[in-house]
């Protein structure tokens, strides 16, 4: 019987052991699970300040104010030309700053009718479905109360954002769409960051001084080759004439809103602290002084 008792006793003494070992796990586990929330929060808001650091910098900044004045092409590529790669430290934060122009790709925000038989035969030459092109216009067409839209992407996808493309990773919703309704993976054949800027931007211009390869192959229709040779004059276009077009690619050329001075940059951040990290993408204009298009990803 005292062996029998002492077992129990035993027993229920192991018992309590392991229910105060769980609950001192347990309770470990919400102070490490309330840590890392702090330290996520605490960097989030340095994000914020940094942010508005970087952009007070670019305010002040003499350097971009005289190029903005400029109202010269090649000053503007020369300063992006040297500030395209810029890392430092800033407060106890490896931040890595990168500069370039806004206007070098094309927003899916402008197409029209003209605009989208460009873009319908440069997608051609990748074998891709025209409509694509019909997809994008139902992304950038706003609700409509008729639900009349071309394709049934809001049919798997009701909650998707549907006045401008707003940003690459909208983009890849849009795609992956599109890649399962055609059962077609022809869209990997095309590199969008090269060819698309995303926002809410009804008026945006092409800079054709920082236009990419994709951007001008896009608008001329022309071969890859074509459109090499044009990036390749990047910063010393000042006028029409200076860029030696033919006449087809004059008048395909005329189909898009085009620039040789736009003064609005592409200001990209990658900030690390204790090993958490995040980027943040945002348009600053030069002459005005104002950032805007704000694109976080933690």
């Amino acid at each position: 019987m005292q062996q029998s008792r002492n077992a129990i006793a035993l027993l229920i003494t192991v018992m309590f052991v392991i229910v105060i070992t769980v609950a001192i796990g347990y309770g470990l586990k919400q102070v490490n699970t309330a840590s890392a929330m702090v330290k996520e929060e605490n960097f989030i808001y340095q994000n914020n300040i940094t942010i508005e650091d970087v952009l007070t910098i670019l305010q002040n900044s003499q350097e971009l104010q005289r190029v903005a004045d400029s109202n010269s092409s090649e000053e503007l590529y020369l300063l992006l030309s040297e500030a395209a790669f810029i890392p430092f430290e800033y407060k106890g934060i490896e931040i890595l700053l990168r500069l370039k122009s806004a206007r070098a790709k094309f927003n899916p925000k402008i197409l029209n009718a003209q605009r989208a038989e460009m873009l319908r035969l440069y997608l051609q030459n990748y074998n891709i479905n025209g409509q694509y092109v019909d997809m994008l216009f139902d992304n950038i067409g706003g609700i409509k109360e008729d639900n009349s839209y071309t394709t049934a992407i809001f049919d798997e996808n009701p909650s998707l954002f549907r006045d401008y493309i707003a940003s690459a990773k909208h983009l890849e919703l849009i795609n992956d769409f599109y890649t399962k309704e055609y059962n077609d993976n022809a869209l990997k054949k095309v590199d969008f960051s090269q060819l698309f800027i995303y926002g809410d931007n009804n008026n945006s211009s092409i800079d054709l001084n920082f236009a990419t390869p994709a951007v001008w192959e896009m608008m001329l229709g022309c071969s890859q080759d074509r459109a090499e040779v044009l990036s390749s004059g990047m910063g010393s276009y000042t006028d029409l004439q200076s860029v030696n077009l033919s006449s087809d690619e004059q008048a395909n050329l005329a189909k898009f809103k085009t620039s040789f001075f736009e003064p609005i940059i592409e200001v990209e951040l990658g900030i690390s602290q204790n090993g958490l990290n995040s980027k943040v993408k945002f348009e600053y204009d030069m002459k005005n002084k104002k950032g805007s298009n704000f694109v976080y990803e933690i």
